[in-house]
């Protein structure tokens, strides 16, 4: 079954805590600490997969989560990483942030991989806090946390050819005829409830991929129907296709039904209207005598001055389908080459920065530790030997509050300070 949309609930795993242990041996009088780190926490990791095209496994699955980290043990073992889970997708898999419906990646193109959520970092065994005056630490570090996030998948379809129109106007018999692709059809309203794919193959290296994008209506845009679940396959392709029904087989007027159909790709999307299109006239077969040149004349004209070129065609009888066919390639090889790609608009790792933008704790009596991503980045890029580097880091501390925070806690002049792998000696 076909699915183009999912929700579901993403998280990281838990880093593992540090472990606080003693080295015990015979003829050791005063083992020193031996508490190793814990692990990292799993990854949730989006990868993309060529064999798959719908996202129906995850209408059924809503909840993904990566492995814990383990718990540092003794003898300085660390404790082993969470695994990560890898969440295999179609290329096109748009990933939004569900709260916001901002774009956190698009798997395509060149990004066939994307790290979503990292997972907590491990935390520090209590070896790693031995000093000349604090010989015996009882404490380490705890694990960073998972983060959890509710995310919404899209599937925006690729390929190069979108077939367009209103229902019932012969679309999947047009796909049929001219590619490799088996759509069911029948004759009554909706009968495509999903796009689907086919190759036209010219020969000499030259071919396209074209979809059958599932039939239109009016207010399509606003989301009448199934609008936004099928105009969202539009937005990828670089030529148009729009196929009417000429011969208004059920009263519609096919100049109509253009206008109609264009309106609502402007509403949903200015630059989808912008792209290059051609007219294909179908159902010429069931003209009646010689209302047909008529006909094609009057959508011509209409349509002459948006530069849109029109094609008679019958899908049934195959008449007209190789210049179509061939107007189609010549049109993609002029059209923009560069698939449509949605920009990151959202990043996750802000959401592990807030979760340790901040934490100052007391460790022991005359002994705090400072945790936090910012913090250790900052350290990252600041030469600490240097004067002016020292100040920016003093002044860093103090504009974030951590230096209100430590004072808070009763920090002393002469007390040490744990920041990452530094060890700073307070002094105002």
């Amino acid at each position: 079954m076909f699915a183009d949309h999912a929700r579901i609930t993403l998280r990281s795993g838990k880093g593992g805590n540090g472990h606080v242990s003693f080295r015990r041996e015979l003829f050791v009088a005063a083992g020193g600490p031996d508490g190793g780190d814990g692990g990292r926490g799993g990854d949730v990791i989006f990868e993309v997969d060529r064999s798959m095209n719908t996202l129906y496994e995850y209408r059924h699955r809503h909840h993904y989560y990566a492995k814990d980290g383990e718990e540092g043990g003794s003898k300085r073992c660390h404790g082993a990483d969470g695994e990560d889970i890898i969440l295999k997708v179609p290329e096109g898999t748009v990933v939004k942030d569900a709260a916001t419906g901002k774009v956190i990646t698009d798997l395509s193109g060149d990004n066939t991989r994307q790290v979503i959520l990292k997972g907590g970092r491990g935390g520090k065994g209590n070896m790693n806090y031995a000093t000349p005056t604090m010989q015996v630490p009882t404490y380490a570090q705890p694990g960073g946390k998972a983060i959890e996030l509710d995310v919404i998948l899209e599937l925006k379809m690729i390929a190069d050819v979108g077939l367009i129109g209103f229902p019932n106007v012969g679309k999947s018999t047009l796909l049929s005829r001219v590619t490799n692709a088996k759509p069911k059809i029948a004759n009554y309203h909706f009968t495509t409830l999903e796009p689907n794919l086919g190759v036209v193959d010219l020969g000499g290296g030259r071919g396209f991929v074209i979809a059958d994008i599932p039939g239109l209506i009016e207010g399509a845009s606003e989301g009448v129907g199934l609008g936004h679940d099928f105009l969202r396959h539009v937005e990828r392709t670089k030529v148009l296709v729009h196929v009417v029904d000429a011969a208004g087989t059920e009263g519609r007027d096919p100049i109509d039904d253009i206008r109609k159909i264009n309106e609502e790709l402007f509403r949903y999307d200015p630059e989808l209207a912008k792209k290059p299109q051609i007219i294909a006239a179908n159902k010429t077969d069931l003209f009646y005598e010689d209302e047909g040149d008529v006909i094609l004349d009057l959508i011509r004209e209409s349509f002459k001055e948006d530069g849109i070129p029109v094609y008679p065609i019958s899908g049934v009888s195959g008449a007209g389908l190789d210049k179509l066919i061939w107007a189609i390639a010549d049109l993609l090889e002029k059209a923009p080459q560069e698939t449509t790609t949605f920009a990151s608009e959202f990043s996750t790792e802000d959401l592990a920065d807030e979760e340790v933008r901040l934490d100052v704790r007391m460790l022991a009596p005359h002994e705090y530790e400072i945790v936090g991503s910012r913090i250790e980045k900052i350290l990252g890029y600041t030469n600490l030997d240097d004067e002016k580097g020292f100040a920016f880091f003093q002044k860093f501390l103090r504009d974030q509050g951590i230096i209100d925070e430590l004072e808070a806690l009763g920090i002393e002049e002469g007390d040490q300070v744990h920041v990452a792998d530094y060890l700073f000696d307070y002094y105002k």
